[in-house]
Parts: structure tokens; C-alpha cells; sequence
């Protein structure tokens, strides 16, 4: 019998993955629901597929809990398998309301090759796209909008980055902050990591429940706590500096913040920030030093 004590540790990880693949795909009592100011301030969220908002939704959820921010999911597609959309936008339904963000569609089935290739080779199709964009963003006026950074990997997120980006050039008077996210593809310069605790977790992952096809497919869903565990060590040396303490943090995930105005992107501080589960989200985001 092996005397190494990490063998154990590493055992036990297996174990909770493979337990958690008899947990139910929705179904469980919903979270106690954030009551919401008719004039609160609104966040969007610029999700690629559905189940990206529940991915990272982190920070999204604490503004939502802590600050009273209404976190609206935009679902820009429902993939491509058409013949699954009808489902993907059910199981879309089932995890906003679990969780408490409201949904906002793009048009009937979601935009259609959202891609760099479609940008380039189909403007016009490319141009209506932005615009429909351009109108949600005008419907929301939002304080915040979260989109995926322009090196995640996957065609379709990288596609959102630049419809996002085209759309915001015809709105330059807005003044919004933009929250770059990652998934497929880690940020090259994140300045914000931010704490979720363990109930933010499961709750994230209920609402990520929700998307059972996909989950069915790839069981991506009970690797999100150890990726929001390998965000705490990326990001104590790409947000907090190299050589830096790192923060007690169990799980986190890593953002890239900047403010949209005067028709441009501007770094919203200077270096890292780090948000830790209990500080004021809100203050430290919207701030006028923020």
C-alpha cells in the first residue's frame, strides 16, 4: 500500500467526479431569489451558447446578489444543430430563472454564424447582425456587458468578441464597462479575479444542471470547480503579480475590465485587482476611481 498521502488526495478527486455524474440535471429548489429595485442597474450578459452564462457567471451572480444589479443573458445563439435549438433555448429558460437572471433573446432560433469567417466573407449578413445587437444594447442601456475576450478559441466566441466590439462602434457616446471573459482560451492580461464561494459554486453549478444535453455530451459541468480552483493560481501571478502572495481563495474566476468611453476602451485601473468573497462587488466595479 503506497505511503504517499497525496495518492489519497488525488483518489478523492476522482471519487467526487465520478459521484457526480449520478446528480440530477435540474430539478433541485431554487435559490432564495435577490428582490430587485425597478431601477436597478442592468448587466448583460453576451453569452455565445447557452450554458456560457452559468460558466461565467461568477461575478455576474455576486453583482446580481450583492449589489442588486439585474443580470440580463443575452443568448446570441443556440448553437449550431438546429434541430437542437428548440431544446438548448428550454434548457436555457430552465437555468436563468433557476438562478435569477433574466433572458433576452436575439431573434427566433439566435443569430446564425456568428464567426470571423462570416464577418469577413458575408458583411451583409455580418452588418445585420450587429445591428440587432446594437438595438439590445439600446433597450438596456446597460451599466456593464460581459462578452468573451477575443483569443477564446472557440469560433463562435471569438465571433461575439467582435460583434460586440462593431456594435459598440456605433454607439461611441455610450458609456458602459466591458467585462471580457474567458473560457476556451485563457485572457493574456486579466486585471480582475474574483472569490466565489462554495454555495456560489453549487449554485452555478445547478443552474449549469439545467443544460442536460450538453452535459449529456460532455460532462464539462463537474470540472468547474477545479477550473475556478486553477483560476486561484493563475491569476495570484497574471492579476496579482509574479512573485506575489497568493490570496486564500478556494474558487475564482479571472476577468479582463475596461470602460467604454469617449468611443474607445480604456483600462478601468491600473495592474490586478483581486475581489474577495464579502467586499462590496458593486463598489469596487462602479465606482467613479473604479
Amino acid at each position: 500500500m503506497s505511503q504517499n498521502p497525496y495518492l489519497e488526495y488525488a483518489q478523492s478527486f476522482r471519487r467526487l467526479h465520478a459521484q457526480g455524474r449520478s446528480l440530477p440535471f435540474g430539478g433541485m429548489p431554487k435559490p432564495e431569489k435577490t428582490e430587485l429595485a425597478k431601477d436597478a442597474p442592468v448587466a448583460l450578459i453576451l453569452s455565445p451558447h447557452p450554458d456560457d452564462e452559468c460558466v461565467i457567471g461568477g461575478l455576474a451572480l455576486r453583482l446580481m446578489r450583492e449589489s442588486g444589479v439585474r443580470i440580463v443573458n443575452v443568448a446570441m445563439t443556440l448553437g449550431s444543430n438546429r434541430d437542437r435549438q428548440p431544446e438548448r433555448l428550454d434548457e436555457l429558460r430552465g437555468a436563468c430563472d433557476w438562478i435569477g437572471f433574466e433572458l433576452q433573446e436575439t431573434i427566433p432560433g439566435g443569430l446564425e454564424q456568428v464567426t470571423p469567417e462570416s464577418r469577413e466573407k458575408d458583411p451583409e449578413h455580418w452588418k445585420k447582425s450587429v445591428g440587432r445587437l446594437v438595438e439590445i444594447i439600446d433597450q438596456w442601456a446597460p451599466q456593464a456587458i460581459f462578452f468573451p475576450h477575443v483569443a477564446d478559441w472557440n469560433d463562435t466566441h471569438i465571433g461575439v468578441h467582435l460583434l460586440t466590439v462593431d456594435a459598440l462602434r456605433q454607439r461611441p457616446q455610450l458609456n458602459t464597462l466591458l467585462i471580457e471573459t474567458e473560457y476556451w482560451g485563457q485572457m493574456p492580461s486579466p486585471n480582475l479575479m474574483v472569490e466565489n464561494s462554495p454555495e456560489e459554486v453549487g449554485d452555478l453549478l445547478g443552474a449549469l444542471s439545467h443544460h442536460e444535453g450538453e452535459l449529456k455530451r460532455n460532462a464539462f459541468h463537474l470540472g468547474l470547480p477545479a477550473w475556478m480552483q486553477d483560476n486561484v493560481r493563475l491569476g495570484a501571478e497574471v492579476v496579482g503579480g509574479q512573485g506575489g502572495e497568493a490570496p486564500d481563495f478556494a474558487f475564482a474566476t479571472l476577468y479582463r475590465v475596461s470602460r467604454w468611453t469617449n468611443g474607445q476602451a480604456i483600462a478601468a485601473w491600473e495592474g490586478g485587482k483581486m475581489l474577495p468573497s464579502g467586499r462590496d462587488s458593486q463598489g469596487v466595479l462602479f465606482s467613479p476611481k473604479a
